[in-house]
């Protein structure tokens, strides 16, 4: 369907680690909609950040389906999955990810230099991307001069750059403090109702009831979605 934009079916996940095959995803069936803002829960080693990187494409399943904004991706090449990376998801890391002797500018531009986007867009681009998220008055400060939340404003500008189909956040308020981290939450909630698609990976329950569902993954197998 195409209000689907993410479908997996029966999604395995397995890794050889010397004699022993570690399985990580055993079997996932999982529909998340266009426009849903979900968080995804999960002890450590139940297969959470597993599912975040199949999510994002940065790691592909054994067996089973996978289909991101109608394109199956489970079967791609390297380069095909770096493609859709770079045009479909938006990743936010807890640890920002942000290169140190450039400006936030320079920062969020640089998706768009690997789209080859001309360089008189991709500043104008960056610049709308910066607005949105409150650092209008902060595009030319370098990340040291930058407080934790303006950082990861500039981690979500640059997220957000590409217009992808997914923003993909792993413990985006994990190195916040409170105050901080809800700043942050504001910011997706504001973002989630102009219409993005959000997932957060969050291991702290009061983040994840921010999200409009939460989905709890367990030795492998989704739980509750």
């Amino acid at each position: 369907m195409a209000d689907h934009l993410i479908e997996m079916r029966g999604l395995e996940r397995t890794y050889q680690l010397g004699p022993q095959l570690i399985h990580a995803l055993r079997g996932v069936d999982l529909i998340i909609d266009r426009g849903e803002y979900v968080a995804i829960m999960g002890p450590s080693g139940s297969g959470k950040s597993t599912l975040m990187n199949v999510v994002g494409c940065l790691d592909t399943p054994s067996k089973g389906r996978y289909i991101l904004d109608g394109v199956p991706v489970e079967s791609m090449t390297d380069d095909e999955l770096a493609a859709i990376r770079n045009t479909k998801i938006g990743f936010v890391f807890q640890t920002f990810n942000l290169l140190a002797r450039t400006t936030a500018l320079e920062n969020v531009e640089l998706p768009l230099i690997y789209a080859r986007v001309p360089r008189a867009q991709r500043r104008q681009m960056a610049e709308e991307a910066l607005v949105a998220v409150g650092l209008g008055d902060r595009m030319h400060h370098q990340p040291n001069e930058l407080s934790g939340g303006q950082r990861q404003r500039v981690a979500v500008a640059r997220a957000l750059v590409n217009k992808p189909s997914l923003l993909l956040a792993d413990e985006p308020t994990g190195n916040l403090d409170t105050q901080t981290g809800r700043e942050i939450l504001d910011l997706f909630k504001e973002l989630h109702s102009t219409g993005n698609s959000i997932i957060m990976v969050t291991h702290e329950d009061d983040v994840a009831h921010e999200a409009e569902r939460i989905i709890r993954i367990r030795d492998g197998l989704i739980q509750t979605t």
